[in-house]
């Protein structure tokens, strides 16, 4: 290999290096509903809701993790609440807002 050839190697890396790092793009990220049957752990327990349409009409917290406990996931509130923000974020299969002063969450049309 001469110079000239590993020098267009380095910068074509560099450009692609740069491109991922810097670019502009808003990341998404995907929220798999049916990972081959995979409803393991708190996660798992809400994705299982999701697929079942307890998310059709609105929920509270008291509801979901009484649900949750009646499919056999029994977890901690903060075990719970963390999937159940990140499933509630922009480009996620939920979506969570105040009413009546507490925070409910349904399924994002």
């Amino acid at each position: 290999m001469d110079q000239e050839e590993i020098n267009k190697q380095i910068f074509e890396r560099i450009e692609r290096l740069e491109k991922a790092v810097f670019s502009k793009q808003k990341k998404t990220v995907k929220f798999p509903l049916k990972e081959e049957k995979n409803f393991r752990g708190a996660t798992g327990g809400l994705r299982l809701l999701i697929s079942k349409g307890f998310f059709n009409s609105k929920k509270t917290f008291a509801e979901i993790k009484k649900e949750l406990a009646n499919q056999d996931y029994h977890y901690s509130d903060q075990a719970i609440q963390t999937p159940l923000n990140n499933f509630s974020k922009s480009g996620g299969p939920l979506v969570g807002f105040k009413e009546g002063g507490k925070k409910v969450y349904a399924k994002r049309k």
